[in-house]
């Protein structure tokens, strides 16, 4: 296998012109974009133009093309059908989560892929966060002790536009729970682990369109721990300091502004030397605690270049299928509580 994988990209607007392209796939050290696709032909023309690809007229000539891989970025309802495709085309792929719209078709997405041979990662961009793998790292090291807590916030203002499918369940599965929720639950399944249980609550607060556009869930670990995951379509960009909470016996670590698209952001650790005793006036001290800030790297190109050395080294991709499938398992479970009223068992 070459040292430079081959990329194409279906869905070559949005997410994919804004940050895939232009951060990931061309600053990779080891991919090299081809062509793209957009049902969008005036766009797609221009992306081609922008970033110096081959402009492509369908998904065949895509598929076609001497590609090793696939980036897929379109509408989620898009997701199972043009993986699968991809896959019978002897691609490997990296799609935008949600992998499927239910947790059937991301079974059907998987077994494709894995009858195929075809490498399929799913973009949870944000496990690759600088200070995110940090504190993975004082966790597992077991600096912050046993988990107890956490929450994961991640809001945006996100007004009715014709034409939109997020706001469409037909097209995006649901609105903020599953667009933004879904990299706030797969964060915190990162730090704490596997989710058993899940009670949530969705609603329209603000706006009026099909999808949700507001989200609170009540997650309950394997482990013990709970967490909390509120995600907005309803709050203004500058006033969600998108805030990121985990809890432990022997501490905390903070963040503000790491979950997101970009690489700002700022945590702190709160973590004790040993175990303390109990003090009856809980006196809180004024340390400052440590500032978690090591190198930043930019999370497009991170995940553009593991997935394309998973294919070089003929490896499993660290995210890959399985984290996209227990994604949206627990994401059908919080849906199914929204609906039922009642907390519901993670299939």
């Amino acid at each position: 296998m070459s040292k430079e994988i081959k990329w194409g990209v279906i869905g070559s607007g949005g997410i994919a012109r804004r940050r895939t392209i232009p951060e990931g796939i061309l600053k990779a050290k080891n991919a090299e974009l081809s062509l793209v696709f957009d049902i969008n032909e005036q766009v797609n023309a221009e992306v081609a133009k922008e970033f110096g690809a081959m402009q492509a007229n369908d998904i065949e000539a895509v598929l076609d093309a001497n590609i090793d891989a696939v980036y897929i970025a379109t509408p989620a309802c898009f997701h199972h059908d043009q993986v699968r495709t991809c896959a019978n085309a002897g691609k490997h792929i990296l799609c935008e989560k949600p992998l499927g719209m239910m947790v059937a078709e991301t079974e059907e997405m998987i077994e494709t892929c894995e009858k195929m041979g075809s490498k399929l990662g799913c973009a949870f961009m944000m496990r690759f966060v600088a200070q995110h793998a940090e504190a993975l790292r004082l966790i597992n090291d077991g600096k912050l002790g046993k988990p107890v807590y956490a929450r994961a916030q991640l809001s945006c203002w996100y007004p009715p536009i014709e034409g939109a499918w997020r706001q469409e369940i037909a097209t995006g599965g649901g609105g903020s729970l599953i667009d933004m929720g879904g990299h706030c639950i797969d964060l915190l399944e990162m730090f704490f682990g596997r989710i058993s249980r899940v009670s949530c609550f969705i609603n329209n607060t603000v706006h009026d369109y099909k999808s949700e556009d507001s989200a609170a869930a009540l997650l309950f670990f394997d482990n013990g721990a709970l967490a909390t995951v509120d995600t907005f379509f309803c709050i203004p960009d500058k006033s969600s300091r998108n805030v990121l909470e985990l809890y432990g016996s022997r501490g905390s670590i903070l963040a503000k502004g790491t979950i997101g698209q970009g690489p700002a952001g700022e945590m702190i650790a709160f973590l004790e030397r040993e175990d303390e005793g109990y003090d009856a006036r809980q006196a809180r001290s004024e340390d400052q605690g440590i500032v978690v800030a090591p190198e930043p790297v930019n999370t497009y190109q991170a995940e553009i270049e593991e997935f394309s050395q998973a294919i070089i080294d003929n490896r499993d991709p660290i995210i890959g299928a399985d984290l996209g499938l227990q994604s949206q398992k627990v994401l059908a479970a919080c849906y199914e509580s929204a609906r039922s009223g009642r907390a519901i068992e993670v299939a």
